[in-house]
């Protein structure tokens, strides 16, 4: 007697072991089903534990290829249903990629190919993406509505625009431009490919439009650098009433910054805050970003509350996005906290750091925390050490720049042009040009840069011949000068009194090396000729200039009259100077000193009524003492500095050497510290 087994009963045996991930029996009861039921093959209620077992074991290889051979066994393997997941189960194993595309050949239906295809595009392969849409096409697969998204996007990902112009025209041929899927992913390669005409064709063609469809044309425009077009459409966008979301706002946020418009990415953070749009953790980091550039301590303090409303505030580069805000807007004891909150800060907050630091040339704290980095363990990178010497070298401190020098010889930075160059602006700076020069003749690849501040080293000692020399050197070497490097050799004539040279250098900056001058160039040569005591020359360029002068400019006429003792010239620039308004307390003072020499007593008292009138007050000088341990700061005359007995002990101390070697004919600015 031969026993009858209803099909439901089946049907409930392999959903119940499907869903327990008993392995054989479900493939074994999906035979039984076929063979009684053959409808029963195309049933819901089937193909859902099927695929479900499979997708189960997906990750375990024995287990998978078990049942790659039971359901070989059985006649499965091809099944529309168990044939992608087989597919599946190989791609979960990056090293069985080829078994995964020769199962897929198999199929005479897409849906093996799209999974092949994802894969490969999330494992970042999209030529291998591309090859298996190829085998489709050579296996007379029609591809689906699924298929030519993933293919475009596999196109952008590899920057092959032909290829994704031959996907467009067979689409289209197959009735796909009407799907907004598809169209959206036309406009994102076309965007990613940098062909930006077709990709907006596309988008204004479109009867539908979704975020993504407005989001990949803004992209786009984004990524070739064209913010004007990018605000514009994301302008239009929101007119349309369009759904804006956070890639939308983050977009257009970070482009004012590009645009450096740091004040309409501020405005348009504040809206998003307090328009209750979706934020998230780049949000953050592009509005504290914002808000450090333009000094918004309130806004940026409103951001932390979000972050940390949002549990995002120990995310790295949120707090790192929060050190740099607090840093910039000038409350250090904020930053230092928030540091000192982290667990375990890695390389790039410790940098962010340093950076802080370094912005308010607090080189004694940057100095502390890079060795209490290097006690940590934290292996310093090149971005610290470039941090680090910029500070040494604009604070003139030797001892910590010779420690960062054995540091990069010792760590093997060798190939690292931009740490070198650092080292040669540092002891440049720090008027140790023999060192710097010695640093320079062991690089092996120098740049622009290197020869720049080589340049720059010389032209501060006043060395301009030796300046030229390393100017034409680098010519030769075929490095093209550009603006500047022109202000820097320029600049070091001016320090020589090398007149001729100058005006021959700034003659062939157009004919000879393509260089526009700009007013820094003008600055240089009225700065050379002021110097020089070519007091009319000087005048002559400032009132021939292609911009308006500054008041730099008329100020180094004013102080080159004091000088020389040329009054005439020197009233007419002081009266332009004083037409400007300036709030640098430096230029009243040349001019008060101006007209003091000449005995012109009224126009004196008119300057300093005009100083009172405008509230200007000369600041009191800041200046570093090295007193064994580290520098210190001080300011001149401050006499309530703890340490101000050393400090006057080390200046005492250079005010003799400075009269013994009679280095300095005027000390009275230095009799003034003791006053």
């Amino acid at each position: 007697m031969t026993t009858t087994i209803a099909p439901h009963y089946l049907l409930d045996s392999l959903s119940n072991s499907s869903a327990l991930r008993f392995l054989p029996f479900p493939l074994l009861v999906f035979s039984r089903v076929r063979h009684l039921l053959p409808s029963a093959g195309n049933s819901h209620h089937l193909l859902r534990p099927v695929a479900n077992l499979l997708q189960h074991h997906c990750s375990h290889l024995r287990i998978g290829v078990q049942l790659h051979a039971l359901s070989l066994s059985l006649g499965l393997s091809l099944h529309p249903v168990v044939l992608p997941r087989l597919v599946t189960l190989y791609l979960a194993h990056p090293s069985l990629l080829p078994s995964a595309s020769s199962l897929a050949a198999e199929s005479t239906c897409a849906l093996p190919y799209n999974v092949l295809i994802s894969s490969c595009l999330r494992h970042g392969l999209p030529r291998l993406a591309l090859a298996a849409y190829q085998e489709m096409a050579r296996n007379a697969v029609l591809p689906d509505v699924f298929t030519y998204p993933s293919v475009l996007r596999a196109c952008a990902e590899a920057r092959d625009l032909v290829l994704g112009r031959a996907v467009h025209l067979h689409a289209e041929g197959n009735g796909m431009d009407g799907h907004l899927f598809f169209q959206n992913a036309l406009v994102s390669m076309y965007a990613k490919c940098g062909d930006l005409a077709a990709a907006r064709r596309v988008f204004d063609g479109m009867f539908q439009r979704d975020v993504v469809s407005w989001n990949s044309m803004i992209s786009g425009y984004a990524a070739a650098g064209d913010w004007a077009e990018a605000v514009e459409l994301f302008r239009r966008m929101r007119d349309e009433g369009a759904e804006v979301n956070s890639v939308t706002w983050n977009t257009i946020a970070g482009g004012y910054i590009q645009m450096r418009d740091h004040k309409a990415a501020v405005g348009l953070i504040r809206e998003m805050v307090s328009g209750g749009a979706e934020v998230d953790y780049v949000t953050l980091v592009i509005g504290l970003n914002a808000c450090s550039r333009v000094g918004w301590l309130k806004l940026g303090k409103e951001i932390h509350g979000l972050a940390m409303r949002m549990c995002c505030d120990q995310v790295e580069s949120v707090s790192n996005a929060l050190i740099t805000m607090y840093a910039r807007c000038k409350n250090m004891e904020c930053a230092r906290m928030l540091f000192r909150m982290l667990e375990c800060p890695g390389v790039v907050t410790w940098n962010t750091m340093i950076s802080s630091f370094a912005l308010s040339d607090e080189a004694e704290e940057a100095s502390r925390i890079f060795r209490e980095m290097v006690c940590r363990g934290v292996k310093p990178n090149y971005v610290t050490v470039v941090t680090y010497l910029a500070l040494c070298a604009r604070v003139a401190n030797l001892q910590h720049g010779q420690e960062l020098h054995s540091h990069i010889v010792k760590h093997g930075f060798k190939g690292y042009c931009l740490l070198w160059n650092s080292l040669i602006d540092m002891y440049s700076k720090s008027g140790k040009l023999l060192v710097a020069q010695n640093v320079f003749d062991t690089m092996d690849d120098r740049d622009m840069i290197s020869y720049t501040s080589m340049i720059a080293g010389y032209g501060m000692q006043g060395k301009g011949r030796v300046a030229l020399q390393l100017f034409e050197q680098m010519i030769d070497s075929g490095i093209k000068p550009d603006h500047i490097s022109m202000v820097t050799i320029l600049s070091a004539c001016s320090h020589s009194g090398l007149v001729l040279e100058g005006e021959e250098l700034f003659d062939k900056m157009v004919s000879s090396y393509g260089i526009k001058p700009r007013m820094e160039h003008y600055s240089c040569m009225i700065d050379l000729y002021a110097r020089a005591g070519l007091l009319e020359k000087a005048e002559e360029m400032l009132d021939h200039t292609p911009f308006p002068p500054t008041s730099t400019m008329w100020a180094a006429l004013v102080g080159a009259c004091h000088d020389r003792g040329n009054i005439n010239i020197g009233e007419r620039a002081a009266r332009r100077l004083l037409e400007m308004r300036t709030e640098n307390a430096g230029h009243y003072v040349l001019i008060a000193n101006m007209y003091a020499a000449a005995g012109c007593w009224d126009e004196l008292a008119i300057v300093r009524k005009l100083m009172r009138d405008l509230g200007v007050t000369k600041a009191p000088g800041l200046a570093w003492a090295d007193l064994g341990n580290g520098f210190t700061p001080f300011l001149v005359g401050d006499r309530s500095n703890p340490l101000a007995p050393e400090i006057y002990e080390v200046l005492d101390e250079l005010s003799e050497q400075m009269r013994n070697i009679n280095n300095c004919s005027n000390l009275d600015t230095l009799e003034e510290h003791n006053a």
